[in-house]
């Protein structure tokens, strides 16, 4: 029955999303507001096999009309990197600038409620980077959402290899920090 359930859910999220020629784009900022976390990612790039990617929970903030801040912490090397992003936005539907218009962030409506998909395309010296997260309200995997995500990014010519869905923790302890603590006497 849930096989059923599940695909009856599928093929409809499946036809809302071939009757858009794209998602809907967030209609309104406020939503955003609060805890979310990251379920997916997609880059252009495929990550070292092996390597488990771990994520933190994401804050967005709506300091005013038309514009987003979201907080952000990243591992590099055993490093926690708080990273703290304000996009502004711009006058196509759904799309905010931010590093001085270097990069573009377009957030899309899911059918399934509390989720969003946040797509950036980022224009340095030239060059296009290209990233995918699929964020929730709630940390747990929902597979409907990584479906709808599958199509979305497949439509955007990312290769399906490169979808990673990250391991959840609540926050970042640094290598070096861990270390100390085991050493304490």
């Amino acid at each position: 029955m849930k096989t059923l359930l599940l695909t009856a859910t599928l093929s409809s999220l499946v036809a809302i999303l071939q009757t858009y020629d794209d998602l809907p784009f967030i209609s309104e900022e406020d939503k955003l507001s609060g805890v979310w976390f990251i379920k997916a990612i997609v880059n252009q790039r495929r990550e070292v096999e092996g390597k488990s990617l771990v994520v933190f929970p994401i804050k967005f903030t709506c300091p005013e009309e038309g514009t987003l801040e979201f907080r952000h912490t990243l591992t590099s090397e055993g490093e926690c990197i708080h990273l703290e992003v304000r996009m502004q936005r711009t006058e196509e539907p759904g799309q905010y600038s931010a590093f001085w218009g270097h990069t573009l962030f377009y957030i899309y409506d899911l059918p399934v409620k509390d989720h969003y998909i946040m797509y950036s395309e980022s224009h340095p010296f030239q060059k296009i980077s290209q990233l995918g997260f699929l964020i929730g309200k709630y940390p747990e995997e929902n597979q409907e959402t990584l479906e709808v995500f599958k199509e979305f990014i497949q439509h955007k010519g990312f290769l399906q290899e490169n979808i990673h869905v990250p391991e959840q923790r609540d926050r970042c302890i640094p290598t070096h920090d861990s270390a100390h603590q085991d050493h304490k006497c």
